[in-house]
């Protein structure tokens, strides 16, 4: 079942996620297994299954990077398998400078150079996020798939750089 018919929504990255969030409790409502109740056990499994489905096909719209992935798996591309893994040695090494600069902020638990350090991130993954838009508009699904998966690196850093200002602002 494809996610965007189940809400009723046209396949394509930038969405109205008022109108998905409406039709999502409109199906929680329609689908929910206590509805289903006094139905025989064949009718509560199938309840239950949709159900299910709402709230994945839900989780998987709502987030930009996951509704990403999934218009590229409607196109027979699954970032998850290995086949389909970076080859962009230049980000790769890119990568690997980033996390070595975020791990001496650590070291030195410098605040100021973490939040200099954030910004910046922040405004790399604004720049891929728009590449990646682009590609997806354009129907260039390799070179989306090589976004996401950089958006990927990048939100996997930036949650590293949140739970350093976590444990920064614990330690004072």
């Amino acid at each position: 079942m494809n996610y965007f018919s189940l809400f009723s929504l046209p396949v394509r990255y930038d969405l109205d996620t008022q109108a998905l969030a409406g039709r999502y409790q409109d199906l929680q409502r329609q689908y929910h297994p206590d509805r289903f109740a006094a139905g025989d056990a064949k009718e509560q499994a199938q309840a239950l299954t949709m159900a299910a489905t709402i709230n994945d096909a839900y989780q998987s719209l709502k987030h930009p990077l996951k509704r990403a992935e999934y218009m590229l798996l409607l196109h027979d591309i699954d970032i998850n398998n290995e086949q389909h893994t970076m080859h962009d040695t230049a980000f790769l090494m890119e990568q690997l400078e980033l996390r070595e600069a975020l791990d001496i902020i650590e070291q030195k638990q410098d605040s100021d150079a973490l939040a200099g350090f954030a910004a910046t991130i922040t405004k790399m993954t604004k720049t891929r996020m728009a590449e990646m838009v682009h590609h997806l508009d354009g129907e260039d699904w390799t070179a989306a798939a090589d976004s996401v998966r950089k958006l990927r690196f990048l939100s996997k850093l930036t949650q590293q750089i949140e739970n350093l200002e976590e444990r920064l602002l614990d330690s004072f």
